[in-house]
């Protein structure tokens, strides 16, 4: 997907503002339908209009997945490249799927709806 130069991709990606650095922790808030959910994410990449990523842990600090934004610069902006690694242990994605709705994370195809609201919002601020 083609979004505005990398530097102006980042920040809509990072969006914690100074306490975007490798290390520091933010509680993500989720819903699908009616779900709610907490999650506990660690930065583990922070390189502006390159890299972004981070740990997902559950409330209860078991892991879930890996999250990773790439930049790519192109020649009207960028190219923006999210991916997912599933890190749940097999005996907890049952508990975690009742709780969020999601099954199989591909078939429901978050990375896309996340890039797309992001090309959304960073064609806002052009």
């Amino acid at each position: 997907m083609t979004l505005p130069p990398s530097t102006a991709g980042y920040p809509a990606v990072s969006d914690l503002g100074k306490r975007a650095s490798v290390g520091a922790k933010f509680r993500g808030r989720n819903r699908r339908g009616l779900r709610r959910w907490n999650t506990l994410s660690t930065i583990t990449d922070a390189e502006p209009g390159r890299r972004f990523g981070f740990e997902v842990t559950s409330v209860a600090g078991l892991p879930v997945a890996r999250w990773q934004c790439d930049f790519e610069p192109a020649r009207d902006g960028c190219v923006v490249v999210e991916s997912m690694w599933e890190r749940r242990p097999g005996w907890f994605k049952v508990a975690s799927s009742t709780v969020t709705g999601v099954w199989d994370r591909e078939q429901a195809n978050i990375a896309a709806a996340t890039l797309a609201r992001l090309k959304r919002a960073a064609e806002a601020s052009r």
